[in-house]
């Protein structure tokens, strides 16, 4: 029978599996700034946002451009209306730039031009819509607010504080100035009347302690500035020279938020202003002292709009409000909750919550939105956004969700507040649990475009309504088809990404852990209009009852894919290992090996590598790490915490033991890896212990009873993960530390079974290296950014690839927007141009490797180029198919999988084709060469 070859790229040599280390290259990533390849983009797998997002941003003058920044350090872009979402953080960077944003912000002249500054205080320009931006100083400190004069770009400015720090920053009776961030710069504000080429800083007439939340330049007059801070409404009338309180009419004088309202046409121009609220004893009661402002004077003087905005907290039927209500008075009044509940037993007839968002219409000076957040900051009250259409006389809720909106509690109540009952919010995979459970999600965002369309975030996903606020719809993802259950995300992930599990027993189904969001596998994308698209539905977590919402690993039974183990290391389920037998459908928890009370929420168990035996499906084993160093909050391990090291049952997860006979004192035990041809055998990566222990590689030949350690180079100090390639059996150890050096650091690889090791890549720090399961040759290398100051380099944290084996090396960064945190990364087991990777803020990303010109040129003749994955079985002859007729000599050359040589051949191509006779050729992988005088290309070949 005659198959034809037709050629997957690998790059140049034939013997490429015996590559030296190419020190040119590793001293460039060592130096110098390398820019990723364009052979491999990567995009993201859902599920969208999945997480808190405290700020969003819509383009002045663009309603296609719009930009959020999440709390997980990922920050995107949309140029198309929120259809699809890109990183807008330099990927070749070192990751920690833009990775929060406080503020952007562009020119209302010229639609392209802007500025942003994040969380570090850093200013970053853009000339393009924001599609890149390059950093352009450092304003010493935290600022939370930047603005421009919409009438001249020349001027900017920016407020130094912390104002929007929402989980922190509460206002309190004996404390009105707020929380104190060490890291901000208070007391100023930053003018550039040159574009941003230069800055001054202004300070007159400004406290020490001034936190800034809002600029607004004056559109009629560029010397009219008016600020709100936590120490008041300031003004100036000479661009920031000089400042003073304009607060005449607001009964606090402490703004929450403020925005404006300007009509080019008439030349109207209102300010818009919330007040913190105070309260106050009144008997056995308490009164309430805030609202809603306008000022139709350029801030001078303040007129309330808040109309009928109060609440009668005796007719809201709600546990929630009435608990949060508790908790929002006596965090005021510096009270327990239990001590308040005494002074004040009764609720207010007339209260107000605690807002803190505001905008308003653009193109309706009566449409304004207000809204606040019951999760973090203290207030209460169901329903998370109001409005009113008239300017303030009247209020009515906007977004409701949830069991007591469902169940239309107090329904008469809500009529005579021009609010009717039932839910107007629908989410993606979060919408069974938000429509269940009663509201207490909180509004993160409030944001409106050009065109009056509103942004919010209800809880971790983000919403928009088109219709003024009558209902709200999900952004984040699309569903296949109308109660699928199945999500292809639009690239705007802010889930915590963790291991990837792609040999599952089933053809296709992959399995994806996360923080938060639970379990996920692939799914189909049925009647869906994109065909390429890739879509995942949760089969654990908040799509059921009390599902594990926290996942660090999981693992298949080898003789039967409908059982998959999981451990949990935070929330619900922490500690246990939990078991399904219908694929996922439903679960229970088998056991709990790590038994441990403490706080759900900020107690972290970090565990990984569930590994069963294929041979004795009885024998499971996993590993506890005592110093995390790749996770979302490696500092939450609790520090009497001591079932550590290795865990193994050997009655299917019933019981389990500690297996760490042979570790030394003070050890950290990172992954485990089980030999793929001796089931007896295992190799436990240790990194540096948490008091410096030095680490290692581990070996155990008696299903983990005992540990003897292998011999590796000297100047190793921790070894972070172990892989082995099932096809040649050699073992790859990544290694380095955050503070380590050079020396310490890379990839090292031994073909011996840890006799002797050789060096493929070095970098300092390496988290990860895995080998494709169908072509040797192909290598991925994870890379985490060192500490940034004590460690070796601060250049290309990230994503490589290998195509031959580790002679040459890419990086493949391209839209990976943390590449200083990728928790897993490996080649797809089924198609060899696809990989995979999970990143700690930013889900699950799939990466296809582009091919299509990579047709190799041997003189005037080209090898076509169709094959699209392995394997590419032959039998008795492989005839080599070329694009031109030609007839020059090509030198061809098999060797098997460990390089030993089968033949090598000079032929001449005749007819498009060269045939080989493989007849008597074993059966087998092999690697296929061909070379011409100045070129070669390799590819993995299967003899069945």
């Amino acid at each position: 029978m005659k198959a034809i070859l037709k050629f997957t790229f690998v790059l140049f040599l034939s013997n490429s599996v015996f590559g030296q280390l190419d020190t040119e290259y590793f001293k460039k990533l060592q130096t110098e700034k390398v820019i990723s390849s364009d052979k491999l983009d990567w995009k993201q797998v859902g599920p969208g946002m999945a997480g808190y997002c405290e700020e969003f941003w819509c383009h002045p003058t663009d309603v296609n451009v719009m930009f959020m920044s999440p709390d997980m350090y990922n920050s995107y872009g949309s140029w198309d209306n929120g259809k699809s979402w890109q990183t807008i953080k330099d990927y070749d960077g070192n990751g920690k730039a833009m990775r929060r944003i406080q503020s952007i912000v562009f020119s209302h002249q010229d639609a392209d031009f802007g500025y942003a500054i994040d969380v570090r205080g850093e200013l970053f320009n853009t000339t393009d819509r924001g599609r890149t931006w390059t950093f352009v100083r450092d304003m010493g400190g935290k600022h939370a607010e930047l603005a421009v004069d919409p009438s001249n770009d020349n001027n900017w400015y920016i407020g130094g504080g912390d104002f929007w720090n929402v989980k922190a920053n509460h206002r309190k009776q004996s404390d009105l100035l707020g929380y104190v961030y060490k890291y901000s710069d208070y007391g100023q504000v930053f003018r550039s009347t040159n574009r941003g080429v230069s800055w001054q800083k202004k300070k007159n007439d400004l406290p020490a302690t001034l936190d800034i939340g809002r600029i607004i330049v004056d559109p009629k007059n560029s010397d009219n500035i008016i600020m709100a801070t936590n120490a008041g409404v300031y003004r100036s009338a000479n661009k920031g020279d000089n400042w003073s309180i304009s607060g005449a009419g607001l009964p606090n004088n402490l703004p929450r938020d403020m925005t404006s309202f300007y009509d080019k046409t008439t030349g109207e121009y209102i300010l818009y202003l919330i007040e913190q609220t105070f309260f106050e004893g009144n008997g056995t009661t308490t009164n309430a002292k805030g609202g809603i402002f306008k000022s139709i004077d350029g801030g001078q003087n303040w007129t309330s709009i808040t109309g009928d905005f109060s609440f009668d907290l005796s007719q809201i039927n709600s546990y929630q409000a009435q608990q949060k209500y508790w908790k929002t008075i006596g965090y005021w009044f510096g009270k327990s909750t239990s001590d308040i509940k005494s002074m004040y037993p009764d609720y207010p007839t007339n209260t107000l919550p605690v807002l803190n968002r505001l905008v308003v219409n653009p193109l309706n000076k009566d449409e304004i939105y207000i809204s606040h957040n019951v999760k973090h900051d203290y207030s209460f009250l169901p329903g998370d956004v109001w409005k009113t259409t008239n300017g303030g006389q009247n209020w009515s809720t906007t977004t409701k969700t949830g069991s007591y909106w469902n169940s239309n509690k107090d329904a008469t109540y809500w009529a005579s507040k021009n609010t009717t009952t039932g839910q107007n919010t629908t989410f993606a995979h979060l919408h069974d649990e938000k429509t269940e459970n009663e509201e207490t999600f909180g509004n993160r965002f409030l944001e409106i475009n050009a065109n009056g369309e509103v942004f919010i975030c209800l809880d971790q996903q983000t919403m928009r309504s088109n219709n003024n606020g009558t209902s709200w719809h999900q952004v984040d993802d699309y569903e296949t088809e109308i109660g699928s259950k199945h999500w292809v995300a639009r690239g705007d992930s802010n889930l915590p990404g963790r291991f990837m599990l792609l040999e599952t027993g089933i053809e296709d189904r992959y399995l994806f852990c996360s923080g938060e969001h639970g379990l996920w596998q692939t799914a189909s994308l049925g009647t869906y209009e994109d065909d390429k698209a890739y879509a995942v539905e949760q089969i654990e977590g908040q799509n059921n009852d009390k599902g594990a919402h926290s996942i660090a690993s999981v693992a298949v039974h080898p003789n039967n894919p409908n059982i998959i183990y999981t451990l949990q290391f935070r929330q619900n389920h922490r500690g246990y290992f939990r078991k399904s037998i219908d694929a996922g459908k439903t679960w229970e928890n088998e056991s709990f090996p790590l038994a441990y009370g403490g706080n759900l929420s900020s107690d972290n168990i970090f565990q990984y590598s569930l590994t069963i035996d294929p041979n004795d499906p009885a024998n499971i084993y996993f590993c506890v790490m005592s110093k995390p160093i790749a996770e979302v909050s490696s500092k939450l391990l609790p520090a009497d915490f001591t079932t550590l090291g290795v865990i193994k049952s050997a009655d299917e997860g019933k019981t389990w033991s500690t297996m760490n006979n042979g570790f030394p004192e003070g050890f950290s035990v990172r992954r485990l890896k089980m030999d793929p041809a001796n089931s007896s055998v295992l190799y436990a990566a240790l990194n540096e212990g948490p008091t410096g222990t030095k680490g290692g590689l581990y070996k155990s030949t008696d299903k983990a009873s005992n540990w003897t350690k292998v011999s590796i180079p000297t100047e190793i100090k921790s070894v972070n993960n172990v892989f082995i390639d099932r096809n040649t059996n050699h073992i790859f150890i990544s290694c380095g530390r955050s503070e380590g050096t050079f020396s310490e650091g890379g990839v090292w690889r031994s073909k011996d079974t840890g006799t002797t090791w050789e060096k493929i890549f070095d970098m300092p720090y390496v988290w990860q290296t895995e080998v494709s399961l169908i072509n040797s040759n192909l290598i991925t290398v994870n890379v985490p950014l060192q500490h940034e100051n004590k460690g070796a380099t601060t250049y290309n944290p990230g994503a490589y690839l290998s195509r031959d084996g580790g002679l040459t090396w890419l990086k493949i960064n391209k839209n990976l927007g943390q590449p200083d945190t990728i928790t897993d990364l490996k080649p797809d087991p089924n198609d060899e141009n696809v990989f995979w990777c999970a990143l700690k803020g930013s889900g699950w990303t799939r990466g296809v490797y582009d091919d299509s010109d990579s047709s190799l040129k041997v003189g005037d003749i080209n090898i076509l180029n169709n094959q699209k994955s392995y394997p590419n079985p032959f039998t008795d002859s492989i005839n080599l198919v070329f694009n031109d007729k030609n007839s020059e000599t090509v030198t061809i050359k098999l060797h098997t999988i460990l390089g030993g040589l089968v033949f090598s051949k000079t032929e001449s191509v005749q007819d498009n084709e060269v045939t080989l006779n493989t007849t008597n050729l074993a059966k087998g992988m092999y690697i296929l060469s061909v070379k011409s005088s100045t070129k070669s290309e390799n590819i993995k070949v299967l003899k069945k």
